[in-house]
């Protein structure tokens, strides 16, 4: 493109880092970064009665995380700033006095008291609810005095009513709304801030955005957000709706049909990795049947026209095969210091100052048998603790009368056997196997439930060899002496 684009993500930070929110985020982010354009992050704070300054913080650490980091925004600097609006509330003001002034907007002096009962008695009487327009035709002469003497008021947008507002979205065409269906939104509250649709036109254009990629739920604003341009004297940018995010099974997207917020999927163990190639293909495709990509390969293939109109459901099932394939080929060294941070919060602080090369054998035995991160932790706590119980169906499977004789004698080979490594205890398991006339899976099986608690894992020798000829046999013996034989 000839322009210089530039595009920005502008959250509110009343609430976690959805990921709808994240995926807009990072649509804006790759087709900055494949046009070589700018990405801002602006602070959209002008709601003050749901601010929450912790919402803020992890809104930064979740897109951070994510590694969207961007060229202008509050913590950076840049040409236009300040980036969070409540540092730019003189700018809003004179922008709504100047469209006062023009005849596009006006003062309105309706208390709460009247528009509540403007409201109820639209509701007795079945009327399309919404502002009267009560205060639109005050002379401006007076208006101003009423303001200047400290008159409560808000400040409102004087929508036309006839004709139509039409606009361009790039996904969906020309889109027109009939201009007597809007509102005199209002513009300027009570509280000295302006509403989002003031101040993100002001923003848009000091900015110099090129291109609003936002979500499809503010297609019905986008005609008033035209119109104020208009008002102003300005040229909109491009607008492009993304679709929204549906639950599996349809509808929502929301907390109680699973994790919702970037937040929760780094606490699941989700690389950061994995969840943005896949919120990066949830509605758009690079034109071929790619599943795992590369950022430097989405950066290439991005370009937002492939962005698909229609609603994408969130496939939990494949986010956790897709995690599962960067599991396998990330280096086990960066997964230590997550995986770390995990057994600390199960209580395993202790145990990892104690034996701080137990982690290496950890991460590296269940990286590639793992789909998460917390997952990988959670099923080889063995490598931390003894056994508290053991696997109900692996007890009755491969704890038996035979097994436990078999494993009782088989102890006290293991305890005499000086060679612990894996290659030798493979070697010596088949000997001993070879040796009783049993199957080797009759010897491994009862071994690993005894010595994990479970029935499943990593190689066994490879695992035994981490655990140490000390911490096995204890293992097997306390077993044996606790697990009685399956009927």
């Amino acid at each position: 493109m000839a322009e210089n684009v530039r595009v920005r993500f502008a959250p509110s930070p009343t609430g976690y880092l959805h990921v709808g929110g994240a995926r807009s985020a990072l649509f804006n982010w790759l087709f900055a970064k494949h046009v070589g354009g700018t990405f801002i992050l602006r602070i959209e704070d002008t709601d003050r009665s749901r601010y929450n300054e912790a919402a803020l913080h992890d809104l930064v650490r979740d897109l951070k995380w994510l590694g969207l980091q961007w060229d202008e925004g509050p913590d950076v600097g840049g040409p236009c700033g300040p980036y969070v609006q409540s540092e730019r509330l003189a700018i809003y003001k004179q922008a709504a006095e100047e469209l006062i002034h023009k005849g596009c907007a006006y003062r309105c002096f309706c208390t709460s008291d009247r528009l509540d009962a403007l409201r109820k008695r639209q509701e007795e009487n079945h009327l399309p609810s919404g502002y009267d327009r009560h205060c639109r035709e005050l002379d401006l002469a007076e208006s101003d005095a009423r303001a200047a003497a400290g008159e409560t008021h808000v400040i409102r947008f004087r929508a036309p009513l006839e004709g139509k507002t039409v606009f361009n979205d790039m996904l969906r065409g020309e889109i027109e709304y009939q201009n007597h269906v809007l509102d005199d939104l209002i513009l300027f509250k009570t509280d000295g801030y302006p509403t989002y649709h003031l101040a993100s036109v002001v923003d848009d254009h000091a900015m110099g955005i090129t291109h609003v990629l936002r979500g499809d739920e503010w297609i019905p604003s986008t005609p008033r957000h035209v119109l104020l341009y208009k008002a102003f004297g300005w040229e909109p940018p491009v607008f492009c709706h993304l679709p929204v995010i549906l639950a599996p099974g349809g509808g929502k997207l929301s907390k109680r049909k699973g994790a919702v917020s970037v937040g929760e999927y780094r606490e699941k163990g989700y690389m950061p990795e994995a969840l943005f190639n896949f919120l990066a293909l949830l509605g758009w495709s690079p034109g071929d049947e790619r599943e795992k990509m590369t950022i430097p390969e989405m950066i290439k293939a991005f370009e937002p026209e492939r962005i698909h109109p229609k609603s994408a459901a969130f496939d939990e099932i494949k986010l956790e095969w897709l995690n599962g394939q960067y599991l396998i080929e990330v280096a086990a060294e960066k997964l230590y210091p997550e995986v770390r941070r995990i057994l600390e919060l199960r209580g395993y602080a202790k145990e990892l100052a104690e034996q701080p090369e137990m982690l290496e054998h950890h991460v590296a035995l269940l990286k590639e048998r793992s789909k998460r991160i917390d997952e990988l932790v959670d099923t080889g706590l063995y490598f931390w603790r003894d056994p508290e119980s053991y696997e109900e169906k692996a007890v009755r499977k491969h704890w038996t009368a035979a097994a436990k004789e078999r494993l009782t004698e088989f102890v006290e080979v293991l305890a005499a056997h000086q060679d612990w490594t894996h290659h030798a205890l493979e070697e010596l398991y088949r000997q001993e196997t070879e040796k009783r006339g049993c199957k080797f899976a009759e010897l491994i099986h009862p071994t690993r439930l005894a010595v994990s608690g479970l029935s499943f894992g990593p190689g066994l020798f490879e695992m035994l060899e981490a655990l140490g000829k000390e911490r096995v046999v204890r293992r097997m013996r306390k077993a044996l002496a606790e697990l009685p034989a399956a009927a």
